[in-house]
């Protein structure tokens, strides 16, 4: 397991704040509140444990393959429906969504190969990740892949407590399958939309893994 470099930061800050706490709580309490100095040990280097495990990056096996659709997040299959795609394809596409929680991994992948033709960030809400309207109201990156069976869409969504999306591609990049796309933090939510027919192999409320689990075989 690795740290993500996007997680330094907030590692850094994190472990400032831990310390200047607890040499403020070890001078200002006496000894008989000890038990207080203990809590507020405990409290704080839990908070910075979360932190860390926040921006971990597990080493995993990546699954590819030019027929399969891979996972872009980690988190649980909350949508998998049909709808009607306003933004790029204006049409009927078949949307499926991952909510990620603040204790998954928070690093987003390419599902396919092939080219960046399309990357847009819009401005929005931040509704709970799994809300209805969260897909096309939150703040939100989308980046369309063109591949050698057509074009999926991807949407790195801000929850409540995401504030920060972070996409590293661009229109014109060639990208292989299970590319690391983003990241996105605290919690919120990833969608795909792909062409109509397409035969999705997860089921909702399953938990899947970013570049393991197969979410569809075109």
């Amino acid at each position: 397991m690795t740290i993500h470099k996007e997680g330094y930061k907030s590692i850094l800050i994190s472990a400032i704040i831990f310390a200047v706490i607890n040499l403020a709580s070890f001078r200002l309490f006496s000894p008989s509140m000890a038990w207080l100095t203990w809590l507020i040990f405990v409290l704080t280097l839990g908070l910075v444990l979360f932190i860390i495990s926040f921006f971990r990056v597990p080493n995993r096996k990546l699954t590819q393959g030019s027929n399969l659709v891979v996972a872009p997040a980690d988190g649980k299959v909350v949508v998998i429906e049909e709808v009607y795609d306003e933004e790029y394809f204006k049409d009927k596409r078949l949307q499926v969504s991952i909510f990620m929680s603040p204790a998954n991994v928070h690093q987003n992948r390419t599902p396919v190969a092939g080219e960046v033709v399309y990357n847009q960030y819009h401005k929005g809400k931040f509704l709970v990740a799994w809300h209805p309207k969260s897909s096309t109201e939150n703040e939100r990156h989308s980046v369309v892949i063109r591949y050698t069976k057509g074009e999926v869409l991807v949407k790195q969504i801000a929850g409540a407590l995401a504030k920060r999306i972070v996409n590293y591609l661009s229109v014109g990049q060639k990208v292989d399958q299970c590319t690391e796309m983003g990241f996105i933090k605290f919690g919120s939510r990833v969608d795909m939309l792909l062409p109509l027919g397409t035969k999705v192999n997860v089921k909702l409320q399953e938990v899947v893994k970013n570049g393991v689990t197969v979410i569809a075989t075109v």
